[in-house]
């Protein structure tokens, strides 16, 4: 795990420019420090860089002793560049920090004022807590819960089960009590002490509608934020890892993977997923048409030269991919600039096949998938490019349809709604499903935020109540859950009704608070980006790979914000997603794509998921026998097991749930089985968070 943390002092002190090391003055600040860190800048408000970053990825411009600016990760923007945002924030605006191309962290010091930015998605999100008469930030939660000693926030374990797009429930809390998070779209400042939460992207108002967008501008606007965004992956310089054993070469009889396996990791150079979706293929395509060297280092890893490593995954558990998928993949691949690889597998990488790995900061679903994408991430390149987030910058939430209404764009609802209604199949029932929706739009178009919420909060503790119905999960039933201001999460239906009634709480206090109102749809957009970009970041540290780095640029803040200038009426229509990307590889120059490109993949994630249920079930029951999560009073451990049983047999259980209170377990022993601490010095902390191993039971706030 790779983290950026440093804090504030409430006296703030400061010395010769280039001073480095800590002061040592015998104040708790200046006697503690993360293991395993590179310090960036000294006391007495000091900042760290901790894993192992590459020597590209940590960048620090000082202008004089009392501005300076430290970016940590892929940023395209040149020394000039990075001045220049630089005298910008020193002016206040904070957004020139997160304008430029790439995924980055960046920290301002300007005077006694410290700024650090967070990203729109929240894939890079900022923590925080007091701690010394100041405070204390960090890009990890862990680091800051070790440091103050905290202890588990049921609360907020609760909230994320039960509600994880909402979040006004999840408030800026975290899984540990005292360790607060900052929402994406937002910038923590530091003054002598104090801390200010401030805004730095605009918020789309309920009252009043935007002006209307050009369809054709805002595409090209995508265009350039996908090409830029590649590019400053590209144009990155690249070593070999430094902590791996020189690449053997192409000694006879031995292959690719078996040269990777020689060398302890991936092998240098730009590889991309190729697994039939169109997003993925998009970043390949682009990555291997844009000038330069887009592949592997000369000489290196597959021996194919400049060219890209494209990586399809092919599960053999359930009958292999799609054929007409891999022949799109293949055609693809004939692309002289791209190397593919299929990489097969079987029952070893079906989903909770194996349940030991790494302690990420925060719980996620991805902990009962990640050796299966591991085994697919361990054939990719050094750098390695990922469709994650495509879905959710590109695609229509279902709460978007109230929006259009809003506006007053009726006709925009009649291809979305006669879609969902083909979706449902050919019954009498399905020629009320575009009444069904509109009113549901309506109903939610009408609802304002505050009432919005009231009633979420009073429908809540009746989530674990009532018969689930396979109608219930079907496409139809998904986009009704979804028209309301805020829905409970698949998880929700085995909570306690203790648990629930704590959300339920948490719902009700949010509703009386002052709040920008924003629109419904967009409000749910960005709260469901943000829920993925959370499990993506956990899905990072769960399925990391030793000198490896996924890049996911979709979810870059430039790429973000070209994305949400699509209007609404073009989002909504069916194959949006396809057309748009399409039209971007166009813009490209790229117009030799396979027959059925961009069309929906069959979906098989889900009889993946039930074939690994069904293997691991035994597992799977042995660790519910006597759960944390029943210690802390979130669930019943016969209810899990029960459905456990009734997932592994085919009844229509939610899945996805399965995975978060498994996911949720699984994490929960890993933090209270840990040893050590992330800190070392005369005043670190003396023991790590969680250390006792005492699970609180959630108390119930009025």
């Amino acid at each position: 795990m790779r983290w950026l943390v440093g804090w504030s002092s409430i006296a703030a002190r400061f010395g010769t420019a280039g001073a480095v090391g800590p002061v040592g003055d015998g104040s708790e600040s200046g006697s503690v420090h993360p293991v395993g860190s590179q310090l960036l800048w000294g006391d007495p408000d000091p900042l760290w860089a901790v894993g192992d970053w590459r020597p590209d990825e940590v960048r620090v411009v000082t202008v004089d002793p009392f501005t300076r600016l430290a970016v940590l990760g892929c940023c395209g923007a040149t020394d000039e560049e990075l001045r220049v945002g630089l005298f910008a924030a020193r002016g206040g605006a904070l957004r020139h920090l997160t304008a430029w191309p790439g995924s980055y962290t960046a920290v301002a010091q300007i005077g006694r004022r410290i700024t650090i930015a967070g990203d729109l998605a929240g894939a890079r999100p900022v923590f925080y807590t007091p701690w010394a008469n100041g405070t204390a930030y960090a890009t990890a939660a862990l680091p800051l819960a070790d440091l103050i000693e905290a202890q588990l926030d049921i609360g907020h374990l609760a909230a994320l089960l039960a509600c994880p797009e909402t979040p006004e429930a999840l408030r800026d809390t975290t899984p540990y009590d005292g360790v607060k998070r900052i929402p994406p779209g937002h910038a923590l400042v530091l003054r002598e002490g104090s801390r200010e939460i401030t805004g730095y992207e605009p918020v789309a108002s309920l009252a009043v509608a935007g002006p209307q967008r050009d369809p054709d501008r805002a595409v090209e606007g995508v265009r350039d934020a996908l090409i830029e965004a590649v590019r400053a992956r590209l144009l990155a310089p690249r070593h070999a890892p430094e902590t791996l054993p020189p690449d053997p070469g192409p000694v006879p009889g031995m292959g690719p993977a078996d040269r990777r396996a020689a060398r302890g990791g991936p092998v240098p150079g730009i590889g991309a997923d190729l697994s039939g979706g169109s997003a993925s293929g998009t970043l390949a395509l682009l990555a291997a048409g844009l000038p330069g060297a887009p592949g592997t280092i000369l000489g290196h890893g597959t021996g194919a030269g400049e060219r890209l490593l494209a990586v399809t995954f092919n599960d053999l558990s359930t009958g292999g991919r799609d054929e007409a998928e891999l022949e799109r993949a293949r055609a693809i691949a004939a692309n002289p600039r791209l190397h593919h690889v299929v990489v097969a597998a079987g029952e070893e990488a079906l989903p909770y096949a194996e349940l030991e790995g790494p302690l990420t900061d925060e719980p996620g679903p991805s902990l009962v998938t990640a050796e299966r994408h591991r085994r697919r991430l361990a054939a990719g390149s050094a750098d390695h490019f990922t469709g994650a987030g495509a879905r959710e910058v590109l695609d229509a939430h279902p709460a978007r349809l109230a929006d259009l209404l809003l506006d007053r764009r009726r006709r925009h609802l009649l291809h979305p709604v006669s879609a969902l209604a083909k979706a449902e199949g050919p019954s009498p029932a399905s020629l009320f499903v575009p009444l069904t929706v509109y009113r549901a739009a309506r109903r939610l178009a009408r609802t304002p935020y505050r009432t919005g919420l009231e009633e979420a909060a009073a429908r809540l503790p009746q989530a674990n109540r009532g018969v689930l119905t396979a109608a219930a999960i079907s496409p139809l039933g998904a986009s009704l859950a979804a028209l309301t201001w805020s829905r409970p999460g698949p998880a929700a239906r085995w909570l306690t009704g203790e648990a629930l009634a704590e959300v339920s709480v948490r719902l009700m206090s949010a509703s009386t608070r002052p709040a920008s109102v924003q629109r419904p749809g967009e409000a749910r957009a960005r709260a469901a980006l943000a829920r993925h970009a959370a499990d993506h970041r956990v899905f990072e540290q769960a399925a990391e790979i030793r000198s490896q780095r996924l890049h996911a640029p979709f979810l870059d803040n430039q790429v973000v914000r070209a994305c949400r200038e699509l209007p609404e009426a073009l989002r909504v229509q069916p194959g949006a997603r396809a057309d748009v990307l399409r039209t971007v590889l166009a813009g490209a120059g790229i117009h030799d794509l396979p027959p059925g490109w961009g069309a929906t993949s069959r979906d098989g994630t889900a009889a993946t998921t039930r074939v690994g249920l069904r293997a691991a079930v035994g597992e799977l029951i042995d660790l519910f026998d006597a759960p944390l999560l029943a210690d802390a009073g979130l669930v019943e451990a016969r209810v899990v097991r029960k459905a456990l049983r009734a997932a592994a047999e085919g009844e229509p259980v939610p899945l996805d749930g399965i995975a978060d209170l498994v996911s949720t377990e699984l994490w929960l022993r890993r933090l209270l089985s840990r040893r050590g601490t992330c800190w070392t010095g005369t005043a670190a902390p003396r023991q790590r968070a969680v250390a006792g191993g005492v699970i609180p039971r959630p108390t119930l706030h009025q």
